[in-house]
């Protein structure tokens, strides 16, 4: 399966492990909840997904990778204890609580969340020492003495033995105690997490071109050239902050990230055109309505990959456009319950600090919890800097409930004129994109898909309204495209 699927298996597990009976008690007992095992090649992203999960659920999130731990770590150090036995007093040995289930335990104390998934990843690379105690924990939940509380699900993962020679291969009687999941690299899966998290436009354009480097690990006789998600996505991140520092990435950069001289190459010839058909059609200006003749002529006469690469810089800019309104308009929405009971309260500065300190206070709780996305923390920003800028604005008035009346009016009103403002950029995307291709031109199919298939985009345009979004996709019938491809899928299954 591939990592989305592993997602939605391990969120459907998990809600079913922690579902109670009328008493209060686990459906399913600890010693029948199979701990989940994901097995997979590296730099897929079997982590990221865990916090997806976490968050989704409400529920906390403790990760630890096996890799390091002896069995004093993971079981507990003994020490000595008096106790009574018969009557007479004797030394035993104990043991202290383990380092792991000790973290679990402080999550708990400092989140006040008492449910969650403990994750263990590389867990068939554990010590010689360690090993024979797996088989204890993988059914009982415990780490030599102590237990996993109640409420905790046994995520864990793995690499194949061909990936990592520190891989110990489980025998029948430990497999047997697991949910074992065989995910897969699968880049239009992994593309959903990176559109989500606004991963940099060259680098989608390039895997949307080239999906066979996407992921790619193979010997050769100079060594080993890998290639995976997690070098894509860390890539992203530092391209995103050279070009604010107006620094020109080099291969020697590249190859930090992409271990394949093959892929950096083409990858970096990829990264300069992109910025090159960027400043060539300058994409901002064009958006914002200056269509030049000169642009249409050169985009119609462009090649394949010129004009694919000049279609997912105007996605890549329409999408950020979207993305920003949809956050402020996610925390106007949330939070207008809350300043609607401000504005009753009759003490409206008071309220919206109460209202800001227990956002705060929140986003605190799901850090400490281990379970807070990149999305969830920026969702979380958002809201807290909207209750800031209204406790500024009715600061210094006499009368702050007609000042919060006003000021929320002003936020409602610049949302309207920021998501009027992407409405006329989008608009000129498809208006370029028709002078220059055609209206049921493949580039205005991908377009309309991009944008259907895209979280931001499609929750936008069910709040905001696109006409030309509408009119292109019934001329194009993607919905209808869409259908006729999963049941062409599901004839072959």
């Amino acid at each position: 399966m591939n990592i989305k699927e592993a997602k939605e298996y391990i969120e459907d597990t998990v809600k079913l492990y922690l579902k109670k009976d009328e008493y209060g008690d686990y459906r399913i007992p600890v010693v029948r909840q199979r701990p989940i095992f994901l097995l997979g090649a590296p730099g897929i992203g079997k982590t990221a997904i865990m916090e997806q999960v976490a968050s989704k659920l409400g529920i906390a999130l403790v990760s630890y990778s096996m890799t390091h731990h002896t069995r004093q770590s993971a079981l507990g150090l003994p020490f000595i204890d008096k106790k009574e036995y018969g009557g007479k007093t004797v030394s035993v040995s104990e043991y202290t609580m383990s380092e792991i289930i000790a973290s679990v335990y402080d999550t708990i104390k400092e989140s006040g969340v008492s449910e969650g998934i403990l994750f263990l990843d590389e867990i068939n690379c554990v010590s010689e020492t360690l090993y024979p105690s797996m088989l204890q924990f993988l059914q009982y939940k415990t780490f030599g003495r102590h237990k996993v509380p109640e409420g905790w699900v046994i995520v864990t993962a793995g690499n194949p033995p061909e990936f990592n020679k520190a891989v110990r291969e489980f025998d029948v009687v430990t497999l047997d105690r697991l949910k074992v999941l065989n995910v897969e690299a699968d880049y239009p899966a992994w593309k959903e997490y990176a559109e989500e998290n606004a991963l940099h436009g060259a680098i989608l354009g390039f895997l949307d071109a080239n999906r066979e480097y996407f992921y790619k690990i193979e010997n050769t006789t100079e060594g080993r050239n890998y290639v995976t998600a997690r070098g894509w996505e860390d890539l992203s991140q530092i391209l995103f902050l050279y070009e604010e520092d107006g620094i020109i990435p080099g291969l020697h950069l590249i190859g930090q990230y992409i271990h394949d001289e093959q892929v950096v190459r083409e990858f970096a010839a990829y990264y300069e055109l992109y910025n090159k058909y960027k400043e060539t059609y300058r994409v901002n200006a064009l958006l914002n309505g200056d269509i030049t003749d000169e642009a249409v002529a050169r985009a119609k006469n462009a090649s394949v990959d010129e004009k694919l690469a000049l279609e997912g810089l105007l996605v890549d800019a329409i999408k950020g456009d979207l993305r920003r309104v949809n956050r402020e308009a996610e925390a106007i929405r949330s939070l207008t319950p809350a300043l609607k009971k401000a504005k009753e309260s009759g003490d409206p500065a008071t309220s919206l600090n109460d209202l800001k300190n227990s956002l705060e206070d929140a986003l605190k709780t799901r850090e400490r919890s281990g379970a807070l996305t990149v999305h969830d923390k920026k969702a979380f920003k958002a809201k807290i800097r909207l209750a800031e800028e209204l406790i500024g604005e009715i600061k210094d008035a006499a009368d702050k409930t007609d000042a919060l009346s006003k000021a929320y009016a002003g936020k409602v009103s610049a949302l309207k004129e920021a998501a009027a403002k992407a409405g006329e950029r989008l608009s000129n995307g498809f208006k370029f994109t028709k002078e220059a291709y055609g209206e049921e031109s493949n580039e205005m199919l991908v377009m309309v898909t991009e944008l259907t298939v895209d979280i931001n985009s499609a929750s936008y345009l069910a709040t905001f309204g696109s006409e030309d979004y509408e009119k292109y996709s019934k001329l194009l019938m993607v919905n209808d495209r869409e259908s006729a491809l999963r049941k062409d899928i599901e004839n072959l299954l």
